[in-house]
């Protein structure tokens, strides 16, 4: 039998209910929120759907609308003449054939990377590299696009990935313990909507 330690324990005996209402939900996470730095708050779902079947998977993206809390990091992978302009548009990191070789060595100091549609061949190289990391871009997620200057704003605006794991379900950050409950309650509202937005288009069976 697995040993919790006195923290986890004192935590565990203040779940008394096995589902809450939302405000409920959040006051109680925020009691729970005892670590010693900023926890993360997370969504889980389940969405009822069958992996196996590539209608049914799931795969978009939506900016929260107070962010998560996260600094992120912004690679950008572009022509020479627009490495500067990447960079004053807020990219953390941006370069051209010297960044595919930082990335080539495995240098992925970024959380996601941005690049234009001609680029992406040359990047297509690095699938094995990038792939396993989830940083290759992807036209659904607005990380491969001509507007490289939307793609920057959004990902610093609290852009979000929605992606269902082999299980059908989902996980993703609505923002951290520092946050109002009304704050975090509107970033889930969000979250829901999103998911209503997809059941509609027949990604979400139930």
């Amino acid at each position: 039998m697995k040993k919790y330690s006195k923290r986890v324990r004192e935590l565990k005996n203040l779940i008394t209910k096995e589902s809450y209402p939302i405000q409920e939900g959040m006051a109680l996470l925020k009691k729970l929120g005892t670590a010693k730095f900023v926890e993360s708050a997370e969504a889980h779902i389940s969405l009822n759907i069958d992996p196996k079947y590539a209608n049914q998977q799931l795969r978009t993206t939506l900016i929260l609308p107070h962010g998560t809390g996260k600094d992120l990091k912004i690679g950008v992978f572009t022509e020479p003449e627009y490495v500067q302009e990447a960079l004053d548009f807020g990219a953390t990191k941006a370069g051209s054939d010297d960044f595919l070789e930082d990335m080539s060595a495995g240098n992925l100091d970024f959380d996601i990377l941005i690049t234009s549609p001609q680029l992406m061949p040359k990047l297509a190289k690095l699938g094995r590299v990038l792939g396993p990391k989830g940083l290759m871009p992807n036209p659904k997620l607005g990380t491969v696009t001509d507007d490289i200057k939307k793609a920057i704003t959004d990902a610093k605006s609290g852009q979000v990935e929605i992606r269902n794991d082999k299980e059908g379900n989902i996980g993703l950050s609505i923002g951290n313990k520092s946050f109002s409950d009304d704050k975090l309650i509107m970033n889930f509202n969000a979250v829901l909507d999103a998911l209503e937005k997809e059941k509609s288009n027949n990604t979400i069976k139930g």
